[in-house]
């Protein structure tokens, strides 16, 4: 599958295809990583996506694959305490992520891209990512999924954990109220019906929950580069990793890219 990642029964198989990333007449060497961590609502996926389509490299959404994971955990009633039990239906569980325009998520062939981003999976994910032997797994899989070409990977131990030699390190984030309010407006648009107030208070047990576990905990990584997004376009914020990119690989790529393909 061009431009895919698909990931088969027990985490096992890893199959992605992607080429040179080419812009403007610029090419971009392969094997270039960006890591791009920060709590729930700061933009990591929005910003990655955009950032790895104007490279040409492959995004990867670690946070799908938690979410699978905690998607299915609830289907089948399993207890988000029953760490054993979750560790050993996560290695029997088959994920594909569809790197398309759509980016698809399927689990055990279900196609669950709506489903694991419902308040139930969010409240639940951070308990699942927590547990050493699932995290693990995952985080062996992404690394291999990095060394074959180019990536732009979001989560919240990337920079610190995941790709801790990544080219480019970001961090980003923004004030609690304007990460409650995008999340709320984003699942307005989704049709669920979660007031504000419940979307901020289940951001701040997340952000409490994450920033104090005791594997991987959600913390900058100590060369990354801090981006409060707060109050900032989606462009704005995308011109500013691209330029830091350029400055910061200079001489892994055959000719500089500036700044963005709409200028």
């Amino acid at each position: 599958m061009k431009n895919g990642l698909l990931v088969r029964g027990h985490y096992g198989i890893i199959n992605c295809r992607f080429e040179v990333g080419q812009i403007e007449g610029v090419t971009v060497k392969k094997n270039l990583q960006i890591a791009i961590d920060g709590p729930a609502g700061a933009g990591k996926s929005t910003i990655a996506k955009a950032i790895a389509r104007q490279l040409g490299f492959f995004y990867v959404d670690t946070g799908a694959m938690y979410r699978a994971i905690a998607y299915k955990a609830l289907r089948l009633n399993i207890a988000l305490t029953q760490e054993e039990e979750i560790a050993g239906m996560a290695r029997q569980t088959e994920i594909t992520l569809e790197h398309s325009t759509a980016r698809r998520v399927f689990c055990d062939g279900l196609d669950v891209t709506e489903a694991i981003r419902s308040p139930e999976v969010s409240r639940s994910v951070s308990i699942i990512a927590a547990y050493p032997e699932v995290r693990e797994r995952l985080v062996e899989l992404q690394r291999q999924e990095a060394g074959q070409g180019g990536v732009v990977m979001d989560g919240r131990d990337i920079g610190t954990y995941v790709l801790p030699d990544a080219d480019l390190k970001i961090f980003l984030t923004a004030s609690s109220e304007e990460r409650a309010r995008r999340r709320w407006l984003e699942l307005q648009r989704a049709g669920k019906e979660l007031s504000l107030a419940e979307v901020q208070r289940d951001m701040d047990a997340r952000d409490h929950y994450d920033q104090q576990r005791a594997v991987s905990p959600l913390i900058p990584a100590a060369d990354a580069i801090l981006l409060d997004t707060t109050g900032l376009q989606i462009e704005e914020i995308v011109d500013r990793i691209l330029s830091l990119f350029n400055d910061k690989v200079e001489d892994k790529v055959e000719t500089g890219y500036v700044r963005s393909q709409n200028q």
